[in-house]
């Protein structure tokens, strides 16, 4: 029986993703893959590196360098009945398609009165971290969730970067699924079987009793080791992973909250009208009287993210941060 037992594979992040793209393709005819640099190049970021051999041009289509012109060819596909996997480079990139997402793909089943889905899923990566400054370094994901009509994924490790596709797919609206670029070369065990995760419930990666760290995405490892280093001064946080940022589960988040009495929340955007704001305005809201302390944010600094390697450390959330949060809370 042994022998029949699938050992876990060691992966990374880029990789899982690119298994996930695979599958996707093999499992069904109309699914295919566009956008810059995707095909002969192999994805910007590596992720789509071989599909254009295994698959061809018709599935894996590298297109002209207009956001907002590939953008609308896959919402015009996806109304087609096709299942059309469009990749944007950087989340910069996307506002040049800002129009098509939000004016178009968002709202075309409710101006049809149902009529019409979008079935469409939008790649793209966010984040700083890598020394892009400030061209490719936004954290722009919570503009996003702040549209109706639309699911807002955030996959912050390599089950989710592996599994989150399918359902994706499956949505009869459009997903768009955000890949914090610090991620792609975390490396791991992945289990070999098929497995599906949860894209409408957030979920705890560390239990805890003192304080609830409610982050997603690249933040995710900070906010995990910060729970390393808080449990040597006898702090147990409790690690919330959003996963899924539209539409957001409040009702995880107030479940922690309501246990450990104590918020810190974490995101790489800047403060000002952030999904930070949002968080913690619920927490205020539906779980004031469970509150210990006030919430503490832990956001990027409010200027353009900066290239000098120093500088950038300075301006985005870090582990020390967040364990000093805590102890704002705590202590």
């Amino acid at each position: 029986m042994s022998g029949d037992v699938k050992q876990p594979e060691r992966t990374t992040y880029r990789e899982a993703m690119r298994e996930a793209l695979r599958e996707a393709l093999r499992s069904d005819d109309r699914v295919f893959l566009m956008g810059e640099d995707v095909g002969r190049y192999g994805g910007c970021f590596g992720v789509s590196l071989g599909l254009l051999e295994e698959f061809g041009p018709e599935r894996v289509r590298d297109t002209p360098l207009s956001e907002s012109a590939f953008v609308g060819a896959g919402i015009g596909a996806a109304l087609a009945g096709m299942r059309p996997i469009v990749e944007i480079m950087t989340v910069n990139f996307s506002l040049l398609a800002l129009d098509q997402i939000l004016n178009n793909a968002a709202t075309l089943r409710h101006m049809s009165g149902g009529q019409l889905a979008v079935p469409l899923v939008i790649r793209m990566t966010t984040g700083a971290g890598r020394q892009l400054a400030a061209q490719h370094s936004h954290s722009l994901e919570g503009w996003y969730a702040h549209i109706p009509g639309i699911r807002v994924l955030a996959p912050a490790t390599l089950e989710d970067a592996r599994h989150m596709l399918p359902s994706a797919l499956a949505d009869p609206d459009p997903v768009l699924i955000f890949e914090h670029g610090s991620l792609y070369n975390v490396s791991g065990e992945l289990p070999s079987t098929v497995q599906t995760v949860d894209v409408d419930h957030a979920t705890i990666r560390r239990p805890g009793t003192d304080v609830s760290l409610i982050t997603y995405g690249g933040s995710l490892p900070k906010a995990l080791a910060a729970a390393d280093e808080l449990a040597t001064d006898g702090i147990s946080a409790e690690v919330i992973d959003l996963r899924t940022l539209r539409p957001l589960d409040h009702a995880t988040v107030a479940a922690s909250v309501a246990r450990t009495h104590r918020a810190v929340v974490i995101d790489e955007a800047w403060r000002t009208g952030s999904l930070a704001a949002e968080v913690s305005a619920r927490i205020a809201e539906d779980a004031f009287y469970d509150l210990d302390a006030p919430v503490e944010r832990v956001c990027s600094a409010e200027v353009p993210v900066p290239y000098a390697r120093q500088l950038e450390e300075a301006a985005l959330p870090q582990t020390a941060d967040i364990v000093a949060a805590v102890h704002g809370a705590v202590d």
